[in-house]
């Protein structure tokens, strides 16, 4: 066998060596389990058990999804509660998506709140849970918010202006857009007392399901509510979707939540975690979790 046809015989093995342990290094990959999602659960501030309820969405999301959930939470129960991590520019650096479950009505420092806006606004993914809608606001906040002013941040980054409940009574939930992977497949429930939110505006959202709420007028102040009074049924959006900034980041936000009961509820559970798997874009159009990030 003369030398030139040994060189291509060798060159001929070693291209097929190559091909083999290639495939073999693409199929290992394949097969390698996908990282666990990084969540990041910030919360505490006024009028929440937040001790017992990021205990329960731990847990909860931690035994539906792939996902590590670290928690942040700061036992102050004023409207004041503020958090070391937002005083740092990259505060979200490291984590898939963060859960804003904070209830800090009165923290007013415009540089404060657009630290939290722009890690959002830069592409990190938030789930908002009920009192994070009541968060960072100033100025004429009860009125609607003109886009781009001063004090509509935060409701931009949400997608939806709310600034006040009703009582705390059962909401009825029906979902209204059924074939959303988010909630396809979800049977309308009604709450235990819940606080029903109310919508000033809506912005840029996609409501995903409507909450309906009987509600009795309220007295004036100091005085008792008229007994006779008949009350109305009132109905807002509840649960949603949203793009913001110039990332078109993905936002999922819902108003419920405010006793343990809700928050440790399947059905509430269920939903927070498809929101986040939308969030992070590992939910497919059935409704399951992508490959790897369900259990």
């Amino acid at each position: 066998m003369g030398g030139t046809m040994k060189k291509q015989l060798l060159l001929t093995l070693l291209l097929l060596l190559a091909t083999a342990a290639g495939g073999w290094l693409v199929a290992r990959a394949a097969d390698a389990p996908a990282k666990p999602l990084r969540v990041l659960l910030i919360a505490g501030g006024c009028c929440h058990d937040y001790a017992t309820q990021t205990q329960l969405l731990k847990a909860g999301l931690e035994s539906r999804l792939n996902a590590v959930v670290d928690v942040d939470f700061n036992p102050d129960k004023s409207t004041k509660a503020t958090f070391e991590r937002y005083a740092k520019d990259d505060w979200a650096e490291g984590y898939d998506v963060v859960l804003h479950d904070e209830c800090s009505a009165d923290v007013t420092d415009p540089a404060y709140v657009k630290r939290i806006l722009d890690a959002h606004r830069g592409g990190v993914p938030a789930v908002n849970l009920h009192c994070a809608m009541h968060c960072y606001r100033w100025g004429d906040f009860r009125e609607p918010v003109k886009p781009g002013a001063d004090n509509a941040g935060w409701y931009e980054m949400l997608g939806l202006q709310s600034t006040g409940h009703g009582p705390q009574s059962p909401i009825d939930v029906s979902y209204v857009d059924g074939e959303n992977p988010i909630v396809k497949g979800f049977a309308g429930w009604t709450t235990i007392n819940e606080e029903l939110y109310n919508n000033v505006q809506i912005l840029t959202a996609r409501a995903l399901a409507k909450g309906k709420q009987f509600q009795k007028p309220k007295g004036k102040k100091g005085q008792p509510a008229d007994p006779d009074a008949k009350g109305e049924e009132v109905e807002t959006v509840v649960v949603w979707t949203n793009e913001y900034g110039p990332t078109k980041t993905r936002i999922f936000s819902t108003t419920l939540g405010h006793n343990n009961e809700t928050v440790g509820d399947d059905r509430y559970l269920d939903l927070v975690a498809r929101g986040l798997l939308w969030a992070t874009g590992h939910l497919e159009a059935n409704g399951s979790a992508a490959d790897g990030y369900g259990k």
